[in-house]
C-alpha cells in the first residue's frame, strides 16, 4: 500500500499546509483536496499582509478575506492566521501536525531561500502535484493584460505558448510553474471536487445563478447566505458566451470548467449545473425541485443590453424569487479595479516570481542525479495518481 493509500487508521491525527492563498482559485483547493488525503484533519497556515508583501510582493486581497476564503474550502478544519513565511519543526509542533503538505513548485523567501528547507531536513515534508494550467500569477495576468487568450482556440493558444517561450532569455525556456498554460478538465477531477451528495427527501433547495468569475469573498459570502435558506444549495454556472454578452470585453477572466470547480471547492455548495440556462424556466425549477431561487443585492442584474426579458420571471410568477444582501461590497469588478490600481507593482510582482523561478529551475537542473531526475532536496514526492 502507497502513502496516498493509507487507511483511515494509518494517517495521523492532524496535518499542515501553508500559503499566501492571494486571489484563492481552484488549484489552490485541488491542493488542499489532495493534503486532506494524508490525514484526517487538515491545518491550514496563511501568511498575514506583511509577511506576503515583504517576500512575494503585496497582496490583491487583504488578510481577513484570504483567511475567510481558505476557511471556505471545505477540506480545510482549521485555519491558523498570522503563520510564519517559512515553515519550521516549531510550527508544526506548536499545532501538533505531523507533517507539512506543499505541491510540486518552489516557494522561495525573500533572499532566496527554500521556504520548506528546514521540513525537508528533518523529513517531515510530503509533496503532491500542483494543478497544471492555473496560477495566481497567471491570473494577475489575463486581468493585467486584458487578455482573452483563455478563450482562444487551441491553435492560437499554441502559439501564444510559443511566443512567451521565445521571449525568455534565460538558458532554461521558461518556468514550469509560471507560463502560458491551460487547464485541462476531466470528469475525474469534476468528481473528486463534487461532494456527490443527493438532496434527501424533504430538503429544501435553494438556486442561484451567475458568472462566479474570479471566485472572491463577495460570491463565498453569497453563497454562504443563500445556502441559509434552505437544506441543499444548486449553484448554476453561466456559460462563456453567455457572461460575454452581457459583460463584454476579455469577461469571463476564468473559462467556464476553471469557473466550476472554483465554485464546487467551498462548503455551502452541494451541486453546480454546468453551463447553466440564462433564463430560469419553469422546466429548471420543476427538474431540480427548486424551493427558493435567489439573486444577490449588490450585483448588477446579469442581462445583456439585447434582452428584455428578465431571467427570473418564471420564479416570480411562482412566488420563489427573493433577493438577499451578502454583506459583502467585493464584486469582480472591485477585484479587477484594485489590480488595475496597482498595475506597475503588481507587473512587477509577476516578472520578479518569474525570474526567481528560471533561476531555481536552473539550479535544480545542475543537481540532477544519475536517473537524469530532479533531486528534490529530500521532498517526499507522492503519486497522487490514485488521490
Amino acid at each position: 500500500m502507497s502513502s496516498c493509500e493509507q487507511s483511515s487508521v494509518d494517517k495521523p491525527e492532524r496535518v499542515w499546509c501553508d500559503g499566501c492563498y492571494d486571489m484563492v482559485h481552484f488549484g489552490h483547493a485541488n491542493q488542499l483536496r489532495q493534503a486532506k488525503k494524508f490525514g484526517k484533519k487538515l491545518i491550514v497556515g496563511v501568511h498575514n499582509d506583511e509577511e506576503v508583501t515583504l517576500h512575494k510582493g503585496p497582496p490583491v486581497f487583504t488578510e481577513e478575506e484570504r483567511y475567510r476564503m481558505v476557511r471556505g474550502i471545505k477540506w480545510v478544519d482549521e485555519v491558523i492566521e498570522d503563520a510564519p513565511y517559512s515553515t519550521t519543526i516549531a510550527t508544526l509542533d506548536k499545532y501538533d501536525c505531523a507533517f507539512c503538505i506543499h505541491g510540486d513548485d518552489i516557494t522561495m523567501t525573500a533572499d532566496g531561500r527554500d521556504t520548506y528547507e528546514e521540513v525537508k531536513n528533518e523529513g517531515r515534508y510530503k509533496e503532491c502535484k500542483r494543478t497544471a494550467g492555473v496560477s495566481t500569477t497567471d491570473l494577475l495576468g489575463r486581468m493585467l493584460m486584458l487578455s482573452r487568450i483563455h478563450h482562444s482556440r487551441e491553435d492560437a493558444i499554441d502559439q501564444e505558448i510559443e511566443k512567451t517561450r521565445s521571449l525568455s532569455t534565460s538558458k532554461c525556456a521558461e518556468s514550469p510553474w509560471t507560463r502560458v498554460s491551460r487547464f485541462i478538465t476531466s470528469t475525474r477531477t469534476l468528481m473528486e471536487f463534487s461532494a456527490g451528495n443527493k438532496p434527501q427527501a424533504g430538503d429544501k433547495i435553494v438556486y442561484v445563478s451567475g458568472a462566479f468569475d474570479l471566485f472572491h469573498i463577495g460570491h463565498l459570502c453569497f453563497l454562504e447566505a443563500a445556502r441559509a435558506l434552505g437544506d441543499y444549495l444548486i449553484v448554476g454556472i453561466l456559460n462563456d458566451q453567455t457572461v460575454n454578452s452581457y459583460r463584454g470585453g476579455c469577461h469571463p477572466i476564468m473559462n467556464l470548467n476553471e469557473r466550476v470547480l472554483s465554485v464546487l471547492a467551498y462548503k455551502p455548495v452541494s451541486e453546480v449545473i454546468i453551463g447553466a440556462p440564462y433564463h430560469i424556466t419553469g422546466e429548471l425549477i420543476d427538474q431540480f425541485n427548486i424551493a427558493v431561487v435567489v439573486q444577490g443585492s449588490r450585483v448588477s442584474h446579469h442581462q445583456s443590453p439585447e434582452d428584455t426579458e428578465d431571467p427570473y420571471t418564471a420564479a416570480k410568477e411562482r412566488g420563489i424569487f427573493t433577493t438577499i444582501d451578502s454583506g459583502s461590497d467585493v464584486t469582480t469588478d472591485a477585484v479587477i479595479q484594485r489590480i488595475f490600481d496597482r498595475r506597475l507593482v503588481y507587473e512587477a510582482r509577476n516578472a520578479k516570481k518569474v525570474k526567481k523561478e528560471l533561476a531555481a529551475v536552473e539550479a535544480l537542473q545542475k543537481m540532477q542525479n544519475g536517473n537524469g531526475k530532479l533531486d528534490t532536496r529530500n521532498a517526499v514526492v507522492i503519486d497522487t495518481s490514485n488521490l
